[in-house]
């Protein structure tokens, strides 16, 4: 099993768009990249402790490439938009890898490099690839949340 880390906005339409890929085992919603250690929802809604919503993700690599994971989540966001994702604001939904292994972080940047060159957005990607901190699982109730409410997206 491997792991990958992505923040692409709200965490609730991330899961549940990478729940559903084929060699994904396990997803988690949670945050990372803050100056706090087990910060709550409310505290990182504050702006205040920065951190990022994520999708903490395990996968099966003979399944599904770190590769595939990396196109879904570029493909499913737009990574121009720094602090914000539609109508979400704060940077807490900024566009984020974090990566856990060198090979992840050159993937990521090899992608970036190459999505930036293509002219794909009008406007420069601002994502940003940092080396994966602690993830601090998100409360239960955000766990799954658009599943538990037989919803299939949200913002994303």
């Amino acid at each position: 099993m491997a792991r990958a880390t992505f923040g692409a906005g709200c965490f609730w339409g991330v899961e549940e768009l990478f729940r559903r890929i084929e060699g994904v085992t396990a997803t988690a919603v949670g945050y990372m990249g803050g100056k706090k250690e087990n910060p709550t929802y409310q505290e990182v809604c504050t702006d205040k402790t920065g951190h990022a919503e994520v999708v903490d993700i395990e996968f099966e690599p003979s399944i599904v490439s770190y590769e595939e994971l990396l196109n879904i989540f570029w493909e499913n966001h737009n990574p121009t938009t720094l602090n914000r994702q539609g109508p979400d604001m704060g940077s807490q939904y900024r566009s984020v890898v974090f990566y856990h292994t060198p090979e992840q972080m050159e993937a990521a940047e090899k992608a970036k490099r190459e999505l930036d060159a293509s002219g794909s957005w009008k406007d420069p990607i601002v994502t940003v690839i940092e080396e994966a901190p602690t993830f601090y699982r998100g409360e239960e109730y955000h766990q799954r949340y658009l599943q538990k409410r037989s919803q299939s997206s949200c913002q994303i």
